[in-house]
């Protein structure tokens, strides 16, 4: 039949210890552990996800943000004159962070400005979250803390007017369904 190390024996122990290291080293789910905000909290997000820090949602400070993969842009907008270079983080990444089960997600700014896009978007388009605009931190007095943006110069279509109300400056909260 089969051979197996025998209790006891040098080999037996080594399988046990690699079998030990194993468990140590697996995560015990796919979802990352996302850690409790330190900071003042810039982004909240509720909704349909798996990956929650909060009771009901999920809380994010600003390092926390500045963790996520660092992705820059440089393109026009309809509010400033001529390119700016962004920088932070895409909506895609953050999505996938928190686990994400939707299919659109609503934007809300600090002014209660609200719109709605449907979540295929962030996969289609490399859509930024911005906290960096020409290498300066955006603040709440100019579009800031977060903002997001779209990749508009390199798209044809993301020059339209439906587009452009979907560049939700002053950031505060997502919600997914």
């Amino acid at each position: 039949m089969f051979n197996r190390p025998m209790s006891g024996s040098p080999i037996h122990a080594f399988t046990l210890a690699w079998v030990f290291v194993l468990f140590q080293i697996m995560p015990v789910s796919a979802q990352p552990i996302i850690a409790q905000p330190q900071g003042e909290v810039i982004l909240e997000i509720f909704g349909d996800f798996s990956n929650k820090n909060m009771e009901k949602s999920a809380a994010f400070d600003m390092a926390m943000l500045m963790e996520l993969p660092i992705a820059e842009l440089t393109t026009s907008t309809v509010v400033t004159d001529g390119t700016h270079h962004f920088r932070g983080f895409l909506m895609r990444d953050l999505l996938r962070l928190i686990g994400s089960n939707g299919s659109s997600i609503t934007a809300t700014a600090l002014n209660d400005y609200v719109i709605e896009v449907e979540a295929s978007e962030f996969d289609r388009f490399d859509v930024l979250v911005a906290y960096a605009m020409n290498e300066q931190p955006l603040s709440s007095r100019d579009k800031g803390p977060l903002w997001i943006v779209y990749p508009r110069d390199q798209h044809p279509e993301l020059q339209d007017i439906r587009y452009d109300y979907r560049w939700v400056w002053q950031l505060k909260r997502l919600d997914i369904k």
